[in-house]
């Protein structure tokens, strides 16, 4: 019973909603310019945002395993996914090789300084949340165990036809 309630704490801990809209930050992209996460958001599909490091073995793999579904839901219900590194800038050099070595076509963008992850409440990664197309935060995930982008995927298409995974 204990195993149980603990794994319900941490089910709720991991997945609940928290109504929130992400702050207006600055980032980079792979190619030094300045964007604001703002502009990379879609207003016309759910958006994920992955919080990842190249230090990070399971951000990589939830990365890796996640690049199907996520060129299936942007083909089928228009969702983008946002990469962001939290690499510091002495690390950011690592970052591209990786992004190519991986074959991902995520969009990846740089939080060298952690503003956004700090803005965010962020403690570790891997981090995800998914967004409605009014930039609402509408869940998130904590960790990642084999299985996570299945359910990631379920939760877009969940947005994407209208309804909100966190009732």
């Amino acid at each position: 019973m204990k195993n149980l309630l603990t794994a319900l704490s941490l089910l709720f801990a991991t997945s609940t909603l928290v109504a929130q809209e992400i702050p207006s930050t600055n980032l980079k992209t792979l190619d030094g310019q300045s964007i604001n996460i703002q502009d990379a958001i879609s207003d016309e599909g759910p958006t994920v945002i992955s919080f990842w490091a190249t230090w990070c073995k399971p951000c990589i793999k939830e990365l890796t395993a996640f690049m199907d579904y996520a060129i299936d839901l942007e083909e089928e219900v228009g969702a983008k996914v946002l990469a962001v590194s939290i690499d510091d800038s002495r690390n950011s050099a690592r970052i591209a090789p990786m992004v190519q070595g991986q074959g991902w076509e995520y969009t990846v963008l740089l939080d060298e300084n952690q503003d956004l992850k700090r803005n965010l409440g962020i403690v570790n990664v891997p981090f995800t949340l998914v967004l409605n197309k009014e930039g609402e935060v509408v869940w998130k995930h904590s960790g990642y165990s084999p299985g996570d982008e299945e359910e990631l995927a379920e939760v877009v298409e969940e947005v994407a036809a209208g309804y909100d995974p966190s009732h």
